[in-house]
C-alpha cells in the first residue's frame, strides 16, 4: 500500500507540472498533500506601482524672449533708411519702433516694452574686431536675446587686399561670444549671415543714380567701376564674394559650438533685395521695406520650435 501511495503521489506531481508548463497563464506547483493531490499557490504577484512619466527637459531655446539687445553695424542702425547719411534706429529691423517695419523687438515684446526692454548697441561703420566690445555692452544689460549682424564692412574695404583675414574674423567672433557668456551666460544669440554683396552690385548697377552714388566710394572692393565687366573686374568681385562666403562659414561654425546660438542658415545672404528694398540715397543699405524683410527673416528663425 505504501508503494502504491508513493506511486500515486509521484504521478500527481508530474501531472501538475505538465499542466503548468502548458497553461497560458503562469502557475506554480505546490508540495503534494497527504491525499495525493498537489496544492496550488494562491498568492498573486505584487503589482508594480505605476511609473511616473519622465519629466521632459526644458528646451534651451526660448521662442519668446522677453528682452532684446542688438549689436552690429550700419544695417542694424538703419543707416540711410530715412534720410541721407543718417542713422534711423527707429526703423531698425532689430529694435525699431516704426510699426510699418514691425521690427523683431516689436514682434517679440510688443510696443509697450520696446523702449525699456530692447537696446541697439550697433555702430555704423563697425567691423568684426569691434564686436567683442559691443557684446560686453550687451551682456551688461542681461538680455534674453542678442542679435548679431556684422561682417559686411570687413569685406567692403577700398580694395580686396584690405579685407579682414578670415582667421582674424573668426578670432574676433569667438572672443565676442566668450565676452557675452562671461556676463550673460544664458542669453540666446541670433546670428544673421552677411548679405550677398554680389547681388547688391547686380541690383544697384542698373540704376543711373546708384552708379553715380557708388562713385563716391561705397564698398569700393565690390562697387568700384560698377559698369566694368572685364575679366579683371569679375575676378575682383568674385574675390570679395568668396570672402563673404568664408565669413558666413565662420559665423555658422562658431555659432554651432554654442548651444544657445542660432545662425540664420544663410537666409540674409540668400535674400534677393530688389531696388525698392534698397536705400534711395545709396542703393546699398536696406530701405524701410528692406529692414522689414530682415525683421521677418529673423523672427521666423528665432520663433521656430
Amino acid at each position: 500500500m505504501r508503494g502504491r501511495s508513493r506511486f500515486r503521489t509521484a504521478v500527481a506531481a508530474a501531472t501538475a507540472a505538465l499542466l503548468c508548463a502548458g497553461a497560458l497563464s503562469g502557475c506554480t506547483a505546490g508540495e503534494p498533500t497527504a491525499n495525493g493531490t498537489t496544492a496550488r499557490s494562491t498568492s498573486k504577484p505584487t503589482p508594480k506601482p505605476p511609473s511616473k512619466p519622465t519629466p521632459r527637459p526644458s528646451p534651451l531655446w526660448d521662442v519668446s524672449p522677453a528682452s532684446v539687445a542688438a549689436v552690429g553695424d550700419s544695417v542694424t542702425r538703419a543707416f540711410d533708411a530715412c534720410s541721407v547719411l543718417t542713422d534711423c534706429p527707429e526703423v531698425s529691423w532689430a529694435t525699431g519702433t516704426d510699426t510699418t517695419v514691425n521690427s523683431l523687438a516689436l514682434r517679440l515684446l510688443g510696443p509697450e516694452k520696446v523702449a525699456t526692454r530692447s537696446w541697439n548697441l550697433a555702430r555704423t561703420g563697425a567691423r568684426m574686431a569691434e564686436l567683442p566690445e559691443q557684446m560686453a555692452g550687451a551682456a551688461a544689460e542681461r538680455p534674453e536675446l542678442v542679435t548679431v549682424m556684422m561682417g559686411a564692412n570687413d569685406a567692403c574695404r577700398p580694395t580686396p587686399d584690405l579685407m579682414t583675414p578670415v582667421a582674424d574674423f573668426r578670432t574676433s567672433f569667438e572672443t565676442a561670444l566668450a565676452r557675452l557668456r562671461k556676463g550673460a551666460p544664458k542669453a540666446q544669440v541670433y546670428v544673421a549671415s552677411v548679405p550677398s554683396l554680389m547681388h547688391l552690385w547686380s541690383t544697384g548697377r542698373v540704376s543711373p543714380m546708384g552708379l553715380e552714388v557708388w562713385k563716391l566710394g561705397i564698398c569700393g572692393a565690390m562697387l568700384t567701376d560698377a559698369e566694368d565687366l572685364s575679366a579683371a573686374a569679375d575676378r575682383r568681385r568674385a574675390e570679395v564674394q568668396d570672402r563673404v562666403v568664408a565669413y558666413n562659414r565662420v559665423l555658422s561654425e562658431v555659432c554651432a559650438e554654442d548651444e544657445r546660438c542660432r545662425y540664420d542658415g544663410g537666409a540674409v545672404f540668400g535674400f534677393r533685395f530688389d531696388e525698392g528694398q534698397l536705400s534711395p540715397w545709396d542703393f546699398f543699405h536696406p530701405s524701410k521695406d528692406g529692414q522689414a524683410r530682415l525683421a521677418e527673416l529673423a523672427y521666423r528663425r528665432i520663433t521656430k520650435e
